[in-house]
């Protein structure tokens, strides 16, 4: 089967906060927060992992702590962590504070789950709204399984149906994209089989079109997924029997 390349006008679509801008589980450290100047420093920054590693630890103070004066501590190690991420933002520290601190309990990593899905050997990609491409994919719902998850977010960013048939990798979005969310990220990558569908007009995708493995665009979103991943897709595809690869 051929899919054909589709596109449609997304002057008067309104843009969906879903992977971009604040969110109420965490907030996006690159994209749309830092000036331009600063963004490309920001990301994967030692003193931002930092403040990231403190808060996590104080959340867990204050969570599983039993001494008030411990407590006290504890929220003032958050206070500092979100004043690190101040000073190397432009982002005031209030806002700051009620966005990176926001939860309770342990703090786990968010889990983002992305679709390879191949036509005619080559793998399909999704264009953001602002200007990238991306395996369809994004973050695990929590009434969803990572397989579900997967299938949903395919057919919402591309109209198409499709079945999550192998597992490619576990990842730890440190070791392999930017890291730009301050907080942890699990990436899931499974391959999936093409059932039925074309392309429906949404709001978080401009066009979908398919690539082969030695001309993949170069404006990639590389927080979501980068060349080497997207390759690590096509080996998988190639050779199905190769095991799960896992950080």
């Amino acid at each position: 089967m051929t899919l054909k390349r589709c596109t449609r006008n997304t002057s008067l679509m309104m843009m969906k906060a879903k992977g971009h801008g604040y969110l109420q589980a965490g907030f996006i450290l690159a994209r749309g927060c830092f000036s331009s100047e600063n963004e490309k420093t920001a990301m994967n920054d030692k003193i931002i992992n930092f403040a990231i590693r403190i808060q996590s630890i104080a959340q867990a103070g204050l969570q599983y702590g039993k001494d008030i004066y411990d407590k006290e501590r504890y929220e003032e190690l958050r206070k500092i962590a979100a004043e690190m991420i101040s000073e190397r933002t432009d982002i005031p520290t209030d806002k700051v504070y009620n966005l990176f601190c926001n939860e309770s309990g342990y703090q786990t990593p968010k889990v983002d789950t992305r679709a390879a899905i191949f036509l005619d050997d080559k793998i399909l990609l999704v264009h953001e709204n602002n200007g990238t491409w991306a395996l369809p994919g994004g973050w695990c719902d929590v009434d969803q399984s990572i397989a579900s998850n997967t299938e949903k977010e395919v057919r919402e960013e591309t109209g198409l149906i499709v079945s999550a048939e192998k597992l490619i990798a576990v990842q730890d979005w440190r070791k392999h994209n930017i890291t730009n969310y301050a907080y942890g990220v699990v990436k899931v990558f499974f391959l999936c089989k093409y059932k039925s569908g074309k392309f429906k007009q949404n709001v978080e995708t401009t066009e979908i079109a398919l690539f082969g493995k030695d001309d993949l665009p170069d404006n990639l979103a590389k927080e979501k997924s980068t060349k080497e991943q997207i390759r690590m897709c096509f080996e998988s595809f190639y050779h199905f029997d190769l095991p799960t690869l896992f950080d």
